[in-house]
């Protein structure tokens, strides 16, 4: 019966959700759909050099070579799959470690709330992209150091807003009830802090994989984020800008792709929230 229901129950919602919403997941199953199918889609190999450096578009190159003769289209495909990729993982690392120590940080209180939120509050008071600009001059920038370096910058934000949502959860008497029914730290953080936090917490990790996603673009267009040969949207734009003064708008096609998802997520987050906050209007 449970299992029969619940499809029907998300069915009826993503019926009702409005135009911007069904917008959204369209563009985000597209993208999931092209980053995992980019080896089957993709006309030429991610670093396959085609033909001559920045050729026309054509009926064999249908959005022309890049700076070094590659295939602009087969780039942004497997681009997907890195940027996007990488953007997931940082974000799912990001919020797991800021999640669980937020949780911890109220559920537990006394000096372990304070010794965390010190420290936060420390690494929050760097702007973050000096922060993550240093760190990554000091640690290089492999693909594991941008990972590591942009989820601990933004396990901060992510830590904040855990803490003060498990803070206005931890007061209230069901969880004074399972304290004294000898519930442990783990079955208190699963069992009543997690279902009564989700809303939140799902709309942040919609919102910090944007951050996040455009953070890597960022530092890929800077030189510091993922390094070439692997296919990515920032460094696409830096490497092809050189085309704008000519007319060609190929450079603009990687950025297009990049605010695009950006769009689509927030469009599913807005519903989100507002299904979370019960308005009906």
């Amino acid at each position: 019966m449970t299992a029969s229901i619940l499809p029907l129950s998300a069915a009826r919602g993503l019926r009702s959700a409005p135009f911007t919403a069904r917008f959204g997941m369209a563009v985000i199953a597209l993208y999931v759909a092209v980053a995992l199918c980019a080896p089957l889609i993709a006309p030429y190999g991610e670093t396959e050099i085609v033909d001559a450096e920045f050729m026309p578009w054509s009926a064999e190159y249908l959005l022309g070579t890049d700076n070094l003769g590659r295939d602009m289209l087969s780039r942004i495909i497997y681009g997907a799959r890195n940027t996007v990729g990488i953007a997931v993982a940082t974000t799912v690392l990001a919020f797991l470690a800021g999640a669980a120590l937020g949780i911890l940080a109220a559920l537990r209180g006394g000096w372990v709330d304070q010794l965390l939120s010190r420290l936060v509050d420390v690494l929050m008071a760097i702007p973050s992209l000096i922060f993550k600009l240093l760190l990554l001059t000091i640690f290089g920038t492999s693909v594991l150091s941008v990972v590591l370096i942009i989820a601990l910058v933004d396990s901060t934000r992510v830590f904040r807003l855990a803490r003060a949502v498990s803070m206005n959860i931890v007061v209230m008497d069901y969880i004074e009830a399972a304290r004294l029914r000898g519930d442990g730290t783990w079955r208190l953080i699963t069992r009543e802090i997690l279902p009564n936090a989700a809303a939140p917490l799902a709309a942040e990790f919609g919102l910090r994989f944007c951050f996040v996603f455009l953070a890597i673009s960022a530092l890929s267009f800077l030189g510091l984020g993922i390094q070439p040969p692997t296919a990515d949207w920032g460094s696409m734009v830096r490497d092809n800008a050189s085309l704008i003064s000519f007319g060609d708008i190929t450079p603009l096609i990687p950025a297009t792709a990049i605010a695009l998802l950006t769009i689509g997520v927030n469009f599913v987050v807005d519903w989100m929230l507002h299904r979370a906050s019960g308005l009906k209007d």
